[in-house]
C-alpha cells in the first residue's frame, strides 16, 4: 500500500486520481485550497484519507505542505501535482499580476514540491514517483491560452529536468498530458461552443478524468518502474494532427496533378541502393 499525496484533490482530474488510487488500496492524502470542497472528497473516499488546505500561490506552501504531510501521516510514496488554473487571457494583454499568479500555481507549485518531496526521500533512502500533469496546450497553443500554454511547457521541461538528476535516488519523474477532458469547474469554465472544437479525436469521443486518472495510477506504480522523464499523451490521439482538416486533394479531383515521371537514371539509382 503506497502513501500518494494529491494537490487538486477537489479538482474534476485531481479528485478522479484520488479515487482511482483509493480504489487500489492506497493510502490517500488530499490537498487543494478549497477546504470545503476537499473534504467532500474526503469523505467520499471513505475512512483513511487526510485532507491538507494549501494556497499554493503562497511561495512557501508546496514545499511546507509535503513536510507537513510526511510529518503527520508518514512517507510519502507518490507525489501527483495536479493542480492548476487555466485563464483565457490574450497575449497583448497579459499583465504582471495574472502571470505571475498563473506560473506559481502551474509551474512553481509542483516544481518545489516535486524538490521537497526529492530532499526527504533521499534523506530517507526511500525511492518515489511524481507525477506532473501537464496538458496537450504544452505542444499548441490557441487564443487565449498563450500564457497557459506556457506554463505546461516549461513544466514538461522541468518533468525531464527532475527525471535527469533524482533518478540516480530511485525517484521517477513523469508527467501525463491530458486531452480535453470537460469537468465542471467554477476556476475554470469552458463555453459549449469550445468544447465542440476542441473535442474531436481520432478514437471519436470525449475523454473522461477516469482516463487520466488510470494513465496517472500506472505511470506511478510498479509496472512502469523503468520509466522516468516521460509524457505520456492521454489525448484520444488529437496530438497526432489535424484531425478537423480537410485532405488537400479530395479522390477524384481534376486539380490534382499526375505525379511527375522519374527520370531513368534516378530510378537506376535507386534501384541499386535497395538490392
Amino acid at each position: 500500500m503506497a502513501h500518494v499525496l494529491v494537490t487538486g484533490a477537489s479538482g474534476g482530474i485531481g479528485g478522479a486520481i484520488a479515487e482511482e488510487f483509493a480504489a487500489r488500496g492506497d493510502l490517500l492524502t488530499l490537498a487543494d485550497r478549497d477546504p470545503e470542497a476537499l473534504e467532500r472528497t474526503a469523505a467520499r473516499l471513505g475512512g483513511g484519507t487526510a485532507a491538507h488546505t494549501a494556497d499554493l500561490t503562497d511561495p512557501d506552501a508546496p514545499a511546507a505542505l509535503v513536510e507537513a504531510v510526511w510529518a503527520a501521516h508518514g512517507p510519502v510514496d507518490v507525489l501527483v501535482n495536479a493542480a492548476g488554473v487555466y485563464p483565457s487571457l490574450d497575449m497583448a494583454q497579459v499583465e504582471a499580476g495574472a502571470w505571475d499568479r498563473l506560473f506559481a500555481v502551474n509551474l512553481r507549485a509542483p516544481v518545489l514540491a516535486t524538490a521537497a518531496f526529492a530532499r526527504l526521500a533521499m534523506a530517507a533512502g526511500r525511492p518515489g514517483a511524481v507525477v506532473n500533469i501537464s496538458s496537450g496546450s504544452a505542444l499548441r497553443a490557441r487564443p487565449g491560452g498563450g500564457p497557459y500554454a506556457s506554463s505546461k511547457a516549461a513544466l514538461e521541461m522541468a518533468t525531464r529536468a527532475a527525471a535527469l538528476e533524482l533518478g540516480e535516488h530511485g525517484i521517477r519523474v513523469n508527467a501525463v498530458s491530458p486531452g480535453f477532458v470537460q469537468v465542471s469547474s467554477d476556476c475554470n469554465p469552458v463555453s459549449v461552443e469550445y468544447a465542440a472544437a476542441i473535442g474531436g479525436n481520432p478514437l471519436g469521443r470525449p475523454g473522461s478524468p477516469q482516463d487520466i486518472a488510470r494513465a496517472v495510477c500506472w505511470i506511478a506504480g510498479p509496472d512502469a518502474s523503468w520509466i522516468t522523464g516521460e509524457v505520456l499523451r492521454v489525448d484520444g490521439g488529437s496530438s497526432t494532427g489535424a484531425l478537423h482538416l480537410p485532405r488537400i486533394w479530395q479522390p477524384g479531383d481534376t486539380r490534382a496533378a499526375p505525379h511527375a515521371s522519374i527520370p531513368a537514371a534516378a530510378t537506376a539509382s535507386t534501384e541499386g541502393l535497395l538490392s
